[in-house]
């Protein structure tokens, strides 16, 4: 017969399990209930502008504002849903915590939904996605400080006169048929499709089902690298991956909360795949700068006239202001601050994935990409994978699954950023202020098809 401190033991163990495995169902049933509440937010989708107001605008040659109309948003039945589930958080605990902040961006993008072509679409965009002049969190530093800064860099870099050989071009049909073969070893049968279409806003766009490509684009070598890594590599992986995820469903939704961290891992994906430009760059700055304009209040046209300046191009002038006025107010003083986190994003998965590996962690890398995330939902998952709740990703970014030249590049980092540059650089100024310039000759583009750069923008 057992000994009765043994039967207590086996007792309290038993209730041990049971309480876990109550608060794993508690945890499982608010991810579902918010899961079920984010899934009417499509929030690209709502405020998609049809194909004829592009056409009727660069018909009467710019020089009208476009009208445009949304469909509406009820946000109720969402908010039903957020109530029910904020009714068994207690936002203490890690994973509580994470859980309400999920509740809180949820509802920001019901409501902001609710609010298209008003004012208010504005101030709850502003609270998910940021403003230009409101400084970072950690960083004494505003988003418009940043963009001013990667274009004043890229003017100084534009006095150095570096030849290149002019880049060679291929057809949307043959980069389709290069994605199909590279999503394919990818992917397995959980490839995307790709298709081939007539309409469409960019060059190229994906979702986890499809990658879908305009007919006529014309694509470098690192256009179709770029466009690799950062749709098929970031968007569509942690799409499938958060599908996967059968106890935390609400890792398969991106909602407005987790922008911000997935644009930034696709761009750093771009970065460490050495397929970005200087030309990348300046577009995502320009759109911090463009979403300023139309907070002082530029409306739709100014903002049209401003990218035509800088690119001679009215079809991807107009693309490019649509970004800025896409739900908010055409006429200005309220504009769609989503582009905000490109340049954020990057800046915060950078230093993320920088500070976790010098902190011994790099442990915690594979979890973002295990579904739609924040990056400050790391800590919560890392708990939800101790208890067996998240599951690993499957699909994971070259750069990650064979990570020695990620390692490389960071130790690199860690090493060079204990050194002050500002000193070399001064002695680098004396040291060359004599010398003469060195101009090096063109190379021989005698074999290389010569053609105008294509305007970008062939991805988000």
């Amino acid at each position: 017969m057992p000994h009765p401190r043994m039967r207590q033991a086996t007792l309290e163990l038993r209730q041990m399990s049971d309480a876990t495995e109550r608060e794993k169902a508690r945890i499982c049933a608010v991810a579902g209930l918010l899961h079920t509440a984010c899934q009417p937010l499509r929030i690209l989708r709502t405020l998609a502008w049809e194909p004829e107001v592009k056409e009727i605008f660069l018909t009467q040659g710019g020089r009208e504002l476009p009208q445009v109309s949304y469909p509406a948003f009820d946000p109720a039945p969402s908010i039903a849903l957020l109530r029910e589930a904020r009714r068994q958080i207690v936002p203490v605990t890690t994973i509580d915590l994470w859980l309400d902040r999920q509740a809180n961006a949820i509802e920001l993008g019901a409501r902001m939904l609710a609010a298209v072509g008003t004012p208010g679409f504005f101030e709850y965009g502003r609270q998910l996605y940021g403003e230009p002049t409101a400084p970072l969190r950690y960083v004494p530093v505003t988003p418009l400080d940043l963009a001013q800064n990667v274009l004043e860099t890229i003017t100084q870099l534009a006095h150095i006169d570096i030849h290149t050989d002019p880049p060679a071009y291929h057809s949307a049909e043959t980069v389709a048929a290069d994605l199909e073969r590279a999503v394919r070893t990818h992917f397995g049968d959980q490839a995307p499709a790709i298709e081939l279409v007539d309409r469409l806003s960019a060059n190229a766009l994906a979702t986890s089902r499809a990658i879908r490509v305009r007919r006529g684009a014309r694509f470098t070598d690192r256009d179709f690298v770029q466009l690799l890594h950062h749709e098929a590599y970031i968007h569509v992986a942690t799409s499938l991956n958060g599908r996967a995820q059968i106890d935390l469903p609400l890792l398969a939704a991106g909602h407005p909360g987790t922008t911000r961290t997935q644009e930034g891992l696709a761009v750093f994906a771009e970065v460490i795949s050495g397929s970005i430009e200087l030309d990348r760059l300046r577009r995502l700055a320009d759109r911090v700068l463009a979403i300023q304009m139309a907070i002082d209040g530029a409306d739709f046209l100014e903002v049209y006239r401003y990218y035509l300046e800088h690119t001679d191009d009215p079809d991807q002038s107009f693309e490019n202001a649509r970004r800025v006025f896409r739900g908010g107010v055409i006429t200005g003083g309220a504009p769609f601050t989503k582009d905000l986190v490109y340049l954020l994003g990057l800046l915060q998965v950078n230093n993320f994935i920088r500070a976790s590996f010098a902190a011994g962690r790099a442990d915690c890398l594979s979890l973002l990409f295990c579904g739609k995330i924040d990056l400050f939902d790391i800590p919560a998952l890392c708990e939800l994978y101790a208890m067996g709740l998240c599951r690993p990703p499957r699909f994971l970014p070259p750069w990650i699954s064979d990570p020695r030249h990620l390692l490389a590049v960071l130790t690199v980092t860690v090493f060079t950023s204990r050194v002050s540059l500002e000193p070399i650089v001064e002695v680098a100024r004396k040291l060359l202020d004599s010398a003469p310039v060195v101009r090096m000759p063109a190379p021989e583009t005698a074999n290389q098809e010569s053609e105008p750069t294509p305007p970008g923008g062939h991805h988000d």
